[in-house]
């Protein structure tokens, strides 16, 4: 996945130092300078062999799935990836900031989309890739809806590597012996979610392991709610404080006074595997979670399946949330001239489908086949309700404002009945956050 945070718990993290020294460091991209350890871990100064080029990431689990598609575009083009990995997702996003200005940078990034790349885009370290974009549409190897959360000022600066929607695994065959079927209404969703409970299942799963989890019930139910509010507020048009916001936390409270969430300490690991072994009934993820579920015998299709929530206002568009990683090129690598001709091959169905089936996630590339059936099956349902395509939590806001509130929604799962005096925290934040994004922005 995008994003991952290590593992806390419940607990929230010690208090911040002052919130508006952070927001106007990261404004200014003023990041502090990475250690030499770290920047030798890179390995980028003397570059690659020719007809290679290094992509650093921060997530472990796509090394294979990096390499795969390496091999299949030295078959269409004759350059070769060779993934890198900083496992520590802070240690990766200080060696980045740090070293876009030197020539020890990397040739290529897997990044986040939204606010997270356009903050990159603002220090004139990463190639502008709309050309790239622009062909990679034109021969339909790209999904359109994408463009927005890949641009910065009008600019494309990642194309997209992976297509994760947002869904709720479950077991179909706990299901059938249920007497229960994949939820098609809001109704049947809280139906399924009663029936569950009175059978001894744990309805669904809630989380702050791993801290950024915590924003993912509220991202759900508020686009199922009012989807143009959620883009209005994270896109800071909005205030937390508004109705739409106050409703989607009252749902998200009174889903905890029924006692349908597991313990907030169960990791999506754990969750997944009593989804298995029919302990816990839905667990909402993004559909990278489908590896996690193969790893504790999980067979898609069988025993372990997704759905798209559906609508609680059945009256707009039906929405979902996508999350896709950027595929970055830095102007002051060592392969430069090699990164960017990997970048033009990078949407090829060739590679994409090599990258995608070892990764066995969604492909932003419409001419590649799903990876299985479960991932075929919530691409049809995106395709054929026309769903509206909302980027997740983690990417939409100033990246400081983001990690403050997934910070506050934690407190909100862990504390239900405060959700009114949390709004109002986060929507101080908020007031912090934009004026010294939008004071950035016209530097």
């Amino acid at each position: 996945m995008t994003g991952r945070q290590p593992s806390i718990g419940p607990a929230l993290p010690a208090a911040r130092p002052g919130r508006r020294a952070l927001l106007r460091a990261a404004a200014a991209g003023a990041v502090a300078t990475a250690s030499a350890p770290l920047l030798t871990a890179c390995g980028t100064a003397s570059g690659q062999p020719p007809g290679k080029v290094a992509l650093h990431g921060d997530n472990q689990t796509w090394a294979p799935p990096i390499k795969a598609a390496g091999e299949a575009m030295r078959k269409v083009d004759g350059i070769g990836l060779v993934p890198e990995v900083i496992p520590s997702l802070e240690s990766f996003e200080q060696v980045v900031k740090s070293s876009l200005r030197t020539n020890k940078t990397p040739d290529m990034l897997k990044y986040w989309s939204g606010y997270r790349l356009q903050d990159l885009a603002r220090t004139g370290g990463i190639e502008d890739l709309s050309d790239h974009w622009a062909g990679a549409v034109r021969k339909g190897w790209a999904d359109p809806a994408l463009r927005s959360a890949l641009s910065y000022r009008g600019r494309v600066y990642g194309l997209p590597m992976n297509l994760a929607y947002y869904v709720f695994f479950y077991n179909p065959e706990v299901f059938r012996a249920n007497g229960l079927k994949k939820p098609e209404t809001w109704d049947d969703f809280l139906h399924t979610a009663d029936r569950l409970k009175r059978a001894g299942i744990t309805p669904l799963h809630a989380t702050t392991a791993g801290r950024w989890p915590a924003f993912i019930w509220f991202q759900e139910i508020l686009t199922r709610q009012n989807p143009q509010f959620y883009e209005d507020l994270m896109n800071g048009r909005a205030r937390y404080t508004d109705e739409p916001a106050q409703q989607a936390m009252r749902t998200i409270a009174s889903f905890a006074d029924k006692d349908w969430f597991t313990s907030l300490d169960m990791d999506h690991s754990t969750a997944a595997a009593r989804v298995v072994h029919g302990k816990v009934g839905m667990v909402a993820c993004g559909s990278w979670l489908g590896g996690t579920f193969a790893g504790v015998g999980g067979k898609p299709g069988k025993n372990v399946d997704a759905f798209v929530l559906p609508m609680q206002n059945t009256r707009v568009r039906p929405a979902v949330v996508f999350e896709t990683s950027a595929l970055v090129c830095t102007v002051r690598g060592p392969d430069r001239a090699e990164a960017l001709r990997a970048a033009g091959a990078w949407t090829h169905p060739q590679v994409m489908k090599a990258f995608s089936h070892a990764l066995q996630d969604g492909c932003p590339n419409p001419a590649v086949p799903p990876a299985n059936v479960m991932i075929d099956g919530v691409t049809r349902t995106v395709r054929e309700t026309k769903a509206r395509k909302f980027n997740r939590f983690w990417e939409l806001g100033p990246p400081e404002l983001v990690e403050s509130t997934v910070d506050d929604l934690a407190a909100a799962l862990i504390n239900p009945s405060s959700y009114r005096s949390v709004l109002r925290t986060m929507q101080g934040r908020a007031d912090e956050a934009w004026p010294v994004w939008r004071e950035a922005e016209k530097a």
